[in-house]
């Protein structure tokens, strides 16, 4: 029995709604269509807020957080990134149960294949000892090609509809928003990305690199090649806070711990590249930590403005008890709670020894916090001996005001 299962704190089952309640939906959703398809799967929920061990031993760092069990083992878990939807979560299960790769023996059945889903990879080689119950092992004399089949909103030939074929390079990877989950998916879980306007005039030559350096970390690091002029790609500049002005840029992102590189070298050479790499792999490459620039008035009105170049600073002192919302200008819930937030700022302003601020965490990167969702609100009372404490919830002005006084116990 294989089982896909969310990990979650109490707060996910109160929310009324939002991102929680919709991947709630959809996971229960996924569950509903597999049901009768593949009743090996199942899909549970498990609430770890007083299940300590369990979040210790699963290495539960975020929330939600899902975990695929495979043979109804409860070793090695493997972790569903990115998921949000039905359809997708039906699709990443099948993938980890079905066969890895199929034979194909015929042109019908190629076309079944193709048909069969959005994307298909069908591999052309000389020679190919298969495995049984294995991927089939393929000679290097060969190529593949990415085919995805015709978008309904594009014109077409309806008598004779035929899939786009694409050749690509083994080594590196496009981004586009249709196959983001599939690249993200790979087992590779280093990814070094190359942000850069494919109409450049430079760009022969920076994909040229690009490319050299792929061959040399194959299987190592997954290089990817995200398109800055292809509008379908903003949600990855946002996560990746690439501005205009960035580009060419080189990133590397874990996928386990989600840690950011940025390369430190301006020019994507093939040079530049290897180092960076390999700097990586070594672990003496350093985290790449966006901040915001601290605002000159920063400090001037009732509610402090945080951002990553003054948050420890401000936050681990020894004088002030520091209350901080944790926000995403995008979302709705937090845009409501600001407007308390800013009466609980008016209220304390005359306060020496206590403070009420703000940080956008979509702006700046923190490592001394672990955020399970927005808004979070975290009290760091003053001295070293002080236990942090947060609160999360339904949430209103009794409820932090409370908080604030009382030390930021859980609501």
């Amino acid at each position: 029995i294989e089982m896909l299962l969310i990990v979650h704190r109490d707060w996910f089952k109160d929310i009324g709604s939002g991102e929680k309640t919709n991947l709630s939906e959809e996971f229960a959703d996924a569950a509903r269509q597999l049901k009768k398809e593949a009743p090996r799967i199942q899909f549970g929920k498990i609430d770890v807020t007083h299940q300590h061990d369990l979040r210790k031993e699963f290495n539960i760092q975020a929330f939600p957080t899902v975990k695929f069990f495979v043979n109804g083992s409860r070793e090695d878990p493997i972790d569903c990134k990115g998921v949000r939807k039905a359809s997708t979560f039906v699709t990443w299960v099948k993938r980890r149960t079905g066969p890895s790769t199929v034979l194909i023996n015929s042109t019908d059945q190629a076309e079944a294949i193709i048909k069969a889903d959005d994307l298909a990879v069908i591999g052309f080689f000389r020679v190919i000892i298969w495995k049984a119950q294995k991927a089939g092992f393929c000679s290097s004399f060969g190529t593949y090609c990415l085919l995805s089949t015709p978008n309904p909103t594009h014109p077409k030939d309806e008598k004779n509809p035929k899939p786009r074929i694409h050749q690509k390079n083994p080594d590196v990877e496009s981004f586009v928003s249709q196959t983001s989950v599939k690249i993200f998916d790979v087992p590779v879980e280093n990814h070094i990305l190359l942000f850069t306007p494919t109409n450049s005039e430079t760009f022969s030559e920076i994909y040229e690199n690009y490319q050299s350096a792929a061959a040399e970390f194959r299987g190592k690091i997954l290089f990817v090649l995200v398109d800055t002029n292809e509008a379908r790609n903003g949600r990855i500049f946002e996560y990746f806070r690439i501005r205009d002005i960035d580009v060419p840029a080189v990133r590397i992102l874990n996928l386990t711990s989600e840690a950011k590189y940025k390369m430190p070298a301006d020019e994507v050479t093939m040079e530049n590249l290897k180092e960076f790499c390999q700097s990586y792999l070594n672990g003496k490459a350093k985290q790449h930590l966006s901040s915001e620039e601290i605002p000159q008035d920063w400090d001037k009105t009732p509610v402090k403005v945080l951002v990553g170049k003054n948050f420890n600073s401000i936050i681990f002192n020894k004088t002030m008890n520091v209350f901080v919302m944790f926000y995403a200008p995008w979302s709705h819930e937090c845009r409501k709670l600001l407007l308390i937030w800013d009466e609980l700022g008016e209220q304390y302003k005359s306060h020496k020894d206590v403070m009420i601020a703000k940080i956008d965490v979509t702006a700046n990167d923190l490592l001394s916090v672990g955020l399970d969702r927005y808004p979070f609100f975290t009290l760091f009372p003053a001295g070293p001996q002080h236990q942090v404490r947060s609160c999360w919830g339904r949430l209103d002005y009794t409820k932090l005001e409370n908080a604030a006084e009382s030390g930021g116990e859980n609501n």
